[in-house]
């Protein structure tokens, strides 16, 4: 995946690129009311620029190797992200984060992402914990983990 990871004829992960700024806006823009129920960042972008600069910021994560966010591409539409909000290869662990346009749910989309992610951390990583946290109150977001027999460890009080 370098960086670039083919799931099936229809789906994709790519790391995103600045040039994709205005797709991932216009995502977050056209599914705002849906991600801001579960996603703090939804609320402050309110421009282009924002995910421009939110881009910027995940390439330098990926060239530090501390991580990095790939687009969900379905038929070359911009459809959600996922990604590693961080990469410690010291103590060997990794949290995944990922959304979706509402459209797109409840076809089995980010299980078949998150399996793939999952598949190439411990192919090119020394990785022994991964992480997925979520909304208490985002059911769908839940059953991911779940489905792919993840434990839930806790619930952590005021967090997002």
């Amino acid at each position: 995946m370098a960086f670039g990871y083919q799931l099936n004829d229809n789906l994709k992960l790519k790391i995103l690129e600045e040039r994709e700024a205005e797709r991932l806006f216009n995502l977050v823009d056209n599914n705002r009311q849906y991600l801001s129920q579960f996603l703090p960042f939804v609320e402050q972008t309110t421009q282009v620029e924002h995910s421009k600069k939110f881009i910027q910021s995940a390439l330098q994560q990926f060239i530090k190797g501390d991580g990095f966010h790939c687009g969900i591409w379905y038929k070359n539409e911009l459809i959600g992200v996922i990604g590693l909000h961080y990469l410690d290869l010291v103590n060997k662990r990794t949290s995944i984060g990922y959304y979706l346009a509402e459209q797109f749910q409840k076809k089995g989309i980010m299980t078949k992402c998150n399996k793939a992610l999952i598949k190439y951390i411990y192919e090119e990583f020394d990785i022994n914990r991964i992480e997925i946290c979520m909304s208490t109150q985002n059911p769908k977001s839940r059953a991911i983990p779940e489905r792919l027999g993840f434990t839930q460890e806790g619930i952590l009080r005021s967090d997002e």
